[in-house]
């Protein structure tokens, strides 16, 4: 029997896809910049077929390759080399009531975050993790990679919501840590360890996940206009700050132009610092600022009106908040004659570095904006993971001794190597 007919007797034949046509989607990730061929795709849609299909795989010496929403952006959730299988999780899309003494839900790997954040406001309580892309990323994905989004600088990283953990090793062991207990300290946290491990441990089929009250008011929405950086790190210590997303005159005027938005503000500023706050936040006199819902769309529409002017190269890092004016200074510098648009979320220092104009294949300008950070102190992965993208310079942000401390805690999970090989760790 063929690894392909073990395969279709664990999910059935309809969720076994080996047609180029059908597994197409599958095998090129967000940015275009990062695809493969896939031996096979594969829809489990339980845990016990997800067991059974590592099983298969495992006994075949198949690599496999979890994916999610397929939003990555650095190459982590696509096959790369031959006789790989793509684990997709979409169907594991388990969503149980919301448990509203103790504010948690457990959710399918394969739930969206926008599904996630639609079944909690239902009964009045919010997901605290958010991002542009929420209607497609998975639950699974972001805590492989241990997405932040626009909120970190409220309740933390995907890591900080996570109660707890299912999941299959790579020999088809099952771990689960789903009871939702504030306290357990029996023994490692392996859900903790899952967070951010980007497939390379376990197949996660399923999360506890902390849930926060929705406010009894809509937080304020306010855009002010800036003349440099440097003059939006004060603005950043605001009773009830939930959000802080920075935008400079460039990616602005992109935005406008691309998807048809109104300048936002009366004057044309260096620099956009947009605020989410409980309450309507304290700005200096004369600033040029606008309160509007509807502002959340300049800050949103930046990806897709940088991916019109070609395949960018997505460079997400993040650096000491007090240094980020001086590293933007320097920046251009760095990167050379190509197109460059930076936004991010200015309270946790994480900025996406948007690069157009190299060819795809060329990673040279990735590595000049690495070593830049690196010189700031910074890391080359702020919240999107190393994936293969980066995997070459993970030692700019890792010690020696940390990752060697990581390869024994790969060979020990997965001896075989199977799970995600060459992400993470090259």
């Amino acid at each position: 029997m063929t690894l392909e007919a073990e395969l279709a007797a664990v999910v059935g034949d309809g969720h076994l896809l080996t047609d180029p046509d059908l597994t197409a989607p599958y095998e090129t990730d967000w940015t275009r910049r990062w695809s493969g061929r896939a031996r096979a795709v594969v829809r489990p849609g339980s845990v016990d077929e997800v067991v059974g299909v590592l099983r298969a795989c495992a006994g075949r010496r198949a690599p496999v390759v979890p994916q999610g929403g397929n939003t990555g952006l650095v190459g982590g959730g696509v096959p790369r080399g031959a006789g790989q299988v793509v684990l997709s999780t979409r169907r594991l899309a388990r969503l149980d009531p919301v448990d509203t003494v103790a504010g948690q839900v457990t959710a399918g790997a394969g739930v969206t975050i926008g599904a996630l954040q639609q079944h909690a406001a239902a009964v009045g309580w919010r997901y605290a993790v958010d991002l542009a892309a929420r209607d497609s990323a998975t639950v699974g994905g972001t805590i492989a990679t241990n997405a932040g989004g626009l909120h970190v600088v409220a309740w933390g990283d995907t890591r900080a919501q996570v109660v707890g953990i299912e999941a299959v090793l790579a020999d088809g062991s099952v771990v689960s840590r789903l009871a939702g207990l504030a306290k357990d300290n029996a023994g490692y946290d392996l859900s903790g360890l899952l967070v951010g491990s980007e497939g390379t441990l376990a197949v996660v089929t399923a999360a506890r996940l902390k849930l926060r009250p929705v406010p009894a008011e809509p937080p304020y929405v306010v855009l002010v206009g800036l003349p440099s950086v440097a003059a939006a790190l004060p603005l950043l210590r605001q009773p009830g700050l939930t959000a802080a997303e920075l935008m400079l005159r460039d990616g602005v005027a992109l935005v406008c132009e691309i998807a048809g938005l109104p300048r936002p503000l009366r004057g044309d500023h260096a620099a956009y610092l947009l605020l989410e706050c409980a309450g309507l936040p304290e700005l200096p006199d004369g600033a040029d600022a606008a309160v509007d819902q509807r502002l959340w769309d300049y800050r949103e529409r930046h990806p897709e009106a940088i991916a019109a002017l070609g395949v960018p190269h997505k460079l997400d890092v993040s650096v000491p908040l007090g240094q980020v004016p001086a590293f933007l200074a320097e920046l251009p510098e760095a990167i050379g004659p190509h197109a460059t648009f930076v936004f991010g979320h200015l309270a946790d220092g994480n900025l996406h570095v948007n690069v157009v104009g190299p060819e795809a294949a060329d990673d040279s300008v990735d590595e000049a904006v690495f070593r830049l950070v690196a010189a700031y102190g910074g890391s080359i992965s702020a919240e999107h993971g190393i994936g293969t993208a980066k995997a070459r310079w993970l030692e700019l942000s890792r010690s020696a001794a940390e990752i060697a401390a990581m390869r024994r805690v790969k060979r020990a999970l997965d001896p075989a190597g199977l799970l995600n090989p060459g992400v993470l760790l090259s």
